[in-house]
């Protein structure tokens, strides 16, 4: 091949390539033409929801009972019978015999007191004949006395006042220790001092049991107590909580009562009993008492549900004031300072307010807020009033 011959060829190549290099640009797509993204932020936001009534104060504590006590005996001797409820868990009623103690020595004593009570009485009625004796002679020896122009006054001892004294103060006596040896008698059955249930019990037939030493633990079951420790913001918005009473039965700040069994969720009613005098001084909190009527009774929602147990962790609602208007709002909603972000017309306005109470993913407050506003709960970190914004709404949790 000769060297024009060469040249041609790669002349031919290099033309060819550039021919088809042409061709791929031109049959090559157009690329796709996108918006530049919008300056505008974007914001995620939740309905500020207007609240009706009382407002709900949210707290928690462990229940615990009414009364709580040790049952022993007042007198010792040996048990001879335990009454088959009276074991732990057992529920007992008010007045019923938990157990018996020997009693065979204390009705001796009882007749013993009877003999000397009758035995001391005849004392009396003959020291009162002695007295009458004594009396009537010397009524005589006055007459005598008088119509010699001697007369003198008996003494006290001559006409037996002191014996006679003496003699019914001794049947007193013996009335006192036939009473006291009756009533040591009936408390050889020791009975429940209230309808409750046991929390522990040691004692069995053939024990010796002490005088005053206790074999049991009985709490009440007629009503249980939630100890409820709430900051005094919290305890601002219970009404008329300083003027409650202990016991007197005012039942104007009801309670609900929510304890998880089982994994379903049992409601009951109580109300605020009174409230601790003092702040805790670890805690800086104030302790409410709620007291729950007969938890053992069908406040439980279905039948067959469980009892209101001592010793439950529990969540309680307190009835709180009733504020001319509030708002519950997401808690991502409250920024610092106090302050919602609402997007009303695309823009965002700064609504400054005061916090009532926080519970779980809520926040309770009142201020210039209108119902439905769009409260900023994410998106944006940063933002000034009248700033612009487009939005929308979270999914609801």
């Amino acid at each position: 091949m000769s060297r024009l011959t060469g040249f041609l060829a790669g002349g031919a190549i290099l033309v060819g390539a550039t021919g088809l290099a042409v061709f791929m640009v031109s049959q090559r797509p157009e690329p796709e033409r996108v918006p530049p993204p919008s300056q505008v932020p974007f914001a995620i936001t939740a309905p500020a929801q207007a609240g009706e009534g009382a407002i709900p104060v949210f707290g928690a504590g462990t229940v615990r009972p009414r009364a709580e006590i040790d049952i022993a005996a007042e007198v010792s001797g040996k048990v001879v019978w335990v009454d088959p409820a009276f074991q732990s868990g057992g529920r007992v009623r008010e007045g019923q015999v938990l157990f018996r103690i020997d009693d065979a020595d204390y009705r001796r004593y009882v007749e013993k007191a009877r003999a000397n009570v009758a035995l001391q009485r005849v004392e009396v009625l003959k020291v009162k004949e002695e007295a009458q004796v004594a009396r009537k002679q010397y009524e005589q020896f006055k007459e005598r006395q008088a119509e010699s122009g001697a007369a003198s006054e008996a003494s006290p001892l001559a006409l037996w006042q002191p014996q006679l004294e003496a003699a019914e103060a001794a049947l007193a006596r013996e009335h006192a220790t036939l009473a006291e040896t009756a009533l040591n008698l009936a408390r050889t059955a020791v009975k429940a001092p209230f309808s409750g249930v046991v929390r522990t019990e040691s004692v069995d037939v053939g024990q010796f049991v002490a005088a005053g030493r206790g074999v049991a633990r009985l709490y009440a079951s007629d009503a249980f107590e939630v100890v409820v420790p709430l900051s005094d913001r919290e305890a601002a918005l219970i009404p008329g909580l300083w003027d409650l009473r202990a016991g007197d039965g005012n039942r104007e700040v009801e309670v609900h009562v929510v304890a998880d069994y089982g994994g379903q969720r049992y409601d009951w009613q109580g109300y605020v009993d009174r409230v601790e005098g003092a702040l805790d001084e670890q805690t800086r909190t104030l302790d409410v008492i709620v007291r729950v009527p007969e938890p053992y009774g069908s406040d439980a929602p279905e039948a067959g549900g469980p009892p209101l147990l001592v010793g439950k962790f529990v969540d309680v609602e307190l009835e709180g004031i009733v504020p001319d208007a509030w708002f519950r709002i997401r808690r991502p909603a409250l920024r610092p300072g106090n302050e919602v972000w609402v997007a009303r017309d695309d823009r965002v306005t700064i609504v400054p307010v005061t916090v009532l109470q926080r519970a779980d993913d809520e926040v309770y407050v009142t201020g210039p807020l209108q119902p439905g506003d769009a409260a900023i709960v994410g998106g944006i970190q940063v933002g000034t009033d009248g700033m612009e914004v487009r939005t929308a709404s979270a999914q609801p949790e």
